[in-house]
């Protein structure tokens, strides 16, 4: 049996031996964890107004490091970036009836967010370099509803940040940054996050840096900090107390972080630089390589912009390569060992489906089932019909793929046997057109 047979047609795989896991806690974790268990404060929030509303000294300290580190004037802890999204959409006033546009092309959350608080999420199409918000198609959404625009610093990538804040300026619209993907990363000299009115990290599990579930609002904005330090911790109770006279959103939850999942993040952020630096090299090793494939395109990085590598994303033009991105890719998973948890998966087909066509947005039913908030402005009818972004739908259908091993405890000897599968299989992809 020859050496170059392809493995999903009897041959040998590239390679057998599995990926190494990312190792994401260690004895530094440990340690401040048992600081906090000794103290016996796992949390000292209270829902009421005193020294405690804000939190206690870990949570604190986690802010006060990160706005430091970062440069941004206020930085809000949260139980999960979901939480801190809806926090972000309460605190920037949206009212029931109001739109927001946001990008499709992002965790379900980012959208389901604004309708929380009766926003109307209105998607507009995405840059095909980038993958984030398309400025260009912004102004033909905007409407004299329009209140404010969500985006996503998608994959890592920072969206073209001058270009919507003009925009934003133009119609008076707060900017909410979703930077999840994109922690440390900047913009022309600027941290993202907090460019707009106000933004945000997420610190699950599957992120640079996580303290297992958990979120950070920043902003620079005094007034949307205070709503937003309201909202995360029962507001309603501190009305009179903080002599509020705009209550409007200030009706909270418990959206609050502990104090162990505030040491945690203590001790993660001082990795992610490393981090960043890590994928960033791995990137560019990976990158240089997979220019050699035509109809094969890596990610790009514009001018002024960095990159968190949160995901690796690149373009399969099936036109140029012969066959489709569904056949390629099942010949490569064959030249690789089995995945056992997500990370240890070498390529993703796509990524996730455009937001409007799930079912809450087909079927326009999402708060109760009057259809609140699509029912809001009398004789406006939403459209979310496929086919309203075409290049979101292109690439969930035929050109995105990932590379889930930009990341730590991949090395670039990792990345030649991913990279010698690819390979394999490209050379030989005249072989697989009838298969799938």
């Amino acid at each position: 049996m020859s050496a170059n047979q392809l493995a999903i047609l009897g041959g040998t795989p590239v390679r057998s031996q599995d990926f190494q896991i990312r190792k994401t806690l260690g004895e530094a974790e440990k340690k401040a964890v048992m600081d906090v268990l000794d103290r016996g404060d796992i949390s000292l929030f209270f829902g009421s107004p005193g020294p405690f509303f804000l939190g206690g000294p870990t949570v604190k300290e986690f802010e006060n490091t990160w706005a430091q580190k970062y440069h941004f004037k206020h930085a809000i802890s949260v139980n999960s970036w979901t939480t801190g999204l809806m926090t972000a959409i309460g605190a920037c006033g949206i009212e029931p009836g109001d739109e927001v546009i946001c990008t499709p092309y992002s965790m379900s959350a980012t959208a389901t967010s604004i309708l929380f608080y009766g926003g109307i999420p209105v998607f507009v199409d995405i840059e095909p370099e980038t993958f984030n918000i398309d400025p260009a198609k912004i102004e033909a959404a905007i409407t004299p509803r329009t209140r404010a625009i969500m985006l996503v610093h998608l994959f890592g990538h920072p969206a073209d940040m001058d270009a919507i804040m003009a925009i934003a300026r133009k119609h008076n619209l707060k900017v909410i940054e979703d930077a999840a993907h994109a922690p440390g990363i900047k913009y022309k000299d600027k941290y993202v996050g907090a460019i707009g009115d106000i933004g945000g990290f997420s610190f699950n599990y599957h992120k640079h840096i996580h303290t297992g579930e958990g979120g950070l609002l920043v902003t620079n904005n005094d007034e949307i900090a205070q709503k937003s330090q309201l909202i995360r911790n029962h507001g309603e109770n501190c009305i009179e107390a903080m002599g509020l006279k705009d209550i409007s959103n200030v009706m909270g939850s418990n959206y609050r972080l502990t104090e162990i999942q505030a040491a945690v993040g203590l001790v993660q952020m001082k990795y992610l630089d490393d981090y960043i630096s890590h994928r960033n090299r791995l990137a560019k090793y990976f990158g240089a390589k997979m220019k050699n494939f035509p109809g094969i395109t890596p990610p790009v990085l514009k001018d002024g912009c960095e990159h968190a590598y949160y995901v690796y994303a690149l373009k399969f033009d099936e036109k140029i390569v012969g066959v489709s991105r569904k056949q390629f890719f099942a010949a490569v998973a064959k030249e690789l060992p089995q995945p056992k948890i997500w990370e240890q998966i070498p390529f993703v087909e796509a990524y996730i489906r455009p937001l409007y066509l799930n079912p809450i947005y087909q079927q326009q039913i999402a708060m109760g089932k009057k259809g609140f908030p699509f029912t809001m402005n009398p004789g406006v009818k939403y459209n979310y019909a496929k086919g309203i972004c075409p290049t979101v739908e292109r690439m969930f259908e035929k050109e995105l793929f990932h590379c889930p091993l930009i990341r730590e405890a991949v090395t670039e000897k990792d990345l030649d046997d991913v990279y010698n599968a690819f390979e394999k299989v490209y050379n030989n992809r005249h072989l697989i057109k009838d298969i799938g």
